[in-house]
């Protein structure tokens, strides 16, 4: 479905993206989320009102890390970069980032040393959710920092002629105190989006769209039981009936007899084909043994 204003979230691996999503649709606009190889010439075609980019698990300096290519910053489009993303706006404008002495994990008072349309309104010294081991060491050409904390001298910087600006903290969530204002700043006073956005007609516009992408081909859908898929799966079967395929894995990493409870509910409250696969000793194998969080993250997710 095509929109005439959207915020597109370019996702590098952050565990807020969705949530970057959701702020952005409380405040009536449309918002899609991509990967981060999204590339130039797609994000050329949808015609997004802004570009955000999100936070991530890596460091910008990581030989694998996701990297972006610099033409989006010369689009013309408003661009906001969260912690990972600010980041990598610095990297591609000859700024530097380096390893923090002490990653920042939680509530910080931020102090604001100069106003700008992203900030406009914020109060000085008010909370904001830190969540970051590297830092900005060198300011990026063009750029001006905009706030600092106790211990990360740059937490905002922008730059109003080309439109981009980048925060550390995480304004898509409840522990920031005027997260929500610094987003509207971002929607309103920069992107210049009007609130006309509403989910009222989007179940039929979205059925319509999928039956005419998929046609009279067959679909799969992977089931978690989750809101998103459950959600997905059920428009999905209402565009192109028994031509989706559902299949739903056990992990063995869910609650007891829970993958086993969720088949059930689809079998006996849905027409859908649920296809149920046990993967549980091969999810269980290969985290045997690994500790680390982010490591696990990797691993059920890859």
């Amino acid at each position: 479905m095509k929109h005439p204003q959207k915020i597109l979230i370019l996702d590098f691996g952050s565990q807020y993206t969705q949530l970057i999503a959701r702020r952005i649709r409380e405040s009536k606009v449309y918002s899609e989320i991509h990967p981060s190889n999204y590339s130039i010439e797609k994000i050329k075609e949808s015609l997004p009102q802004g570009i955000i980019l999100s936070g991530g698990p890596m460091s910008v300096y990581d030989e694998d890390s996701p990297k972006i290519s610099k033409e989006i910053f010369e689009l013309g489009v408003p661009v906001l970069g969260i912690c990972y993303g600010l980041q990598l706006i610095a990297i591609n404008h000859d700024g530097k980032v380096e390893q923090a002495k002490d990653r920042e994990y939680g509530k910080v008072n931020l102090e604001i040393s100069a106003q700008d349309l992203l900030l406009d309104g914020v109060t000085h010294n008010s909370i904001v959710w830190m969540s970051h081991g590297d830092l900005i060491t060198k300011v990026p050409s063009g750029f001006n920092v905009t706030a600092n904390s106790e211990n990360t001298p740059v937490c905002s910087i922008s730059n109003p002629d080309k439109k981009i600006y980048g925060l550390q903290f995480h304004p898509e969530v409840a522990h920031t105190e005027e997260g929500k204002k610094i987003i509207n700043n971002f929607l309103f006073n920069i992107c210049k989006c009007k609130p006309d956005w509403t989910p009222e007609n989007f179940i039929n516009s979205t059925i319509e769209e999928i039956r005419t992408k998929i046609g009279s081909k067959k679909a799969i859908c992977a089931l978690s039981g989750g809101v998103d898929s459950s959600v997905a799966a059920i428009l999905i079967s209402k565009a192109i009936g028994e031509n989706l395929i559902c299949i739903h894995v056990d992990t063995g990493l869910m609650r007891k007899n829970e993958s086993a409870a969720i088949v059930k509910m689809f079998n006996d409250n849905y027409d859908l084909h649920v296809i149920s696969i046990d993967a549980s000793e091969l999810f269980l194998n290969r985290l045997d043994g690994v500790s680390v969080p982010e490591s696990k993250r990797r691993i059920i997710g890859n």
